[in-house]
């Protein structure tokens, strides 16, 4: 893949250059981190005999406690194995929707928003926002970002469905207990690698000023665009770009991953109801719910994994979460 980039038209198609460039700095990430690994278990036995020859109580501590982290490192790189889906190394475009629950719902989405922005930072993913909807009080209505990143599409798809929160309302000035729940939908970056044919008299463009909190999520322009593709119905926008042309390029993205997700889940759906085992699957169902009071805990009703740090979890350790499910799927 090296030698490839030396080629005189490397560059000619950038899109692709870019996307090979990717490719190969992940997996030469992946060949440094294994053999790195493997250095530092040679380096690890080299101490091992010393000990042998001479106890060290302090030498050997050391040894313990790297040996642990190597551990916990390789265990941690196995479950990469598991992601062996179509798409699963493939970046990522992360939704989150308010929904029933008024402003409490729309500040839990902004929650989760704050959750899988550090979830993705301790994971060493770029995280770039197309679109940002603000909650009328508090929190937001919907937000649309893209994750960057090998097996970004592999680790989030666990998360796709409704989470629920239940908690003492801070919007409520008798500080009631209330239920709130928001969607998370998660679809493949898919780029070029499917043909998504879509004809341009089948879309509806219109074009608008851009709106968030403050610049803080998008940039402030007149050439936000919103484009909606007539036969299927879907609408997507994007708001975050410098130019009305690379507006239309991301919503023509997202498009196209929404159009491949759709006959993904078409073609599942035939093909269960041909082997007669057929349940209808909706993106609202609900996998797993935040409870602040009366107690602490986070459940997951897919795995029945749970924890009672909610400080954690909502601080971005969803790891545990992703892992359970990932366990799961093999079985299944």
């Amino acid at each position: 893949m090296e030698a490839e980039t030396l080629a005189e038209d490397f560059w000619v198609d950038n899109r692709k250059a870019q996307a090979h460039m990717q490719q190969m700095t992940a997996l030469r990430d992946e060949v440094t981190t294994w053999e790195s690994i493997d250095t530092q278990l040679t380096d690890l036995q080299g101490l091992a005999g010393l000990l042998e020859e001479e106890p060290d109580e302090g030498l050997q501590a050391e040894i313990v406690a790297s040996l642990t982290a190597l551990e916990q490192q390789v265990e941690q790189l196995l479950f990469s194995l598991m992601l062996n889906g179509e798409h699963d190394q493939s970046n990522a475009i992360l939704s989150i929707h308010a929904g029933s629950g008024g402003v409490d719902a729309q500040d839990w989405a902004e929650m989760l928003f704050r959750m899988y922005l550090r979830w993705t930072e301790g994971h060493k993913f770029r995280t770039e926002v197309y679109d940002y909807s603000e909650g009328e009080e508090a929190g937001l209505k919907s937000v649309t970002i893209e994750v960057t990143g090998r097996y970004a599409y592999g680790y989030l798809r666990s998360e796709i469905g409704t989470q629920r929160l239940i908690r003492l309302s801070p919007f409520d000035a008798a500080h009631r207990r209330h239920t709130s729940f928001a969607k998370v939908e998660v679809l493949p970056d898919i780029e070029d690698s499917i043909e998504i044919i879509i004809r341009p008299e089948d879309l509806k463009i219109d074009t608008y000023r851009s709106t968030g909190a403050g610049g803080q999520h998008v940039n402030k322009t007149d050439s936000a665009v919103r484009m909606k593709h007539i036969p299927s119905g879907i609408v997507v926008t994007c708001q975050n770009e410098r130019s009305q042309n690379q507006n239309r390029e991301v919503a023509l993205k997202l498009l196209k991953a929404r159009l491949y997700e759709r006959e993904v889940r078409r073609r599942e759906e035939e093909t269960a109801r041909l082997k007669g085992d057929f349940v209808q699957s909706d993106f609202g169902a609900q996998i797993r719910t935040v409870t602040i009071h009366p107690y602490t805990i986070v459940k997951d009703h897919r795995t029945n994994f749970e924890t009672s740090d909610t400080d954690g979890y909502l601080n971005g350790n969803v790891d545990p979460f992703i892992f359970a499910y990932l366990r799961m799927k093999p079985a299944a």
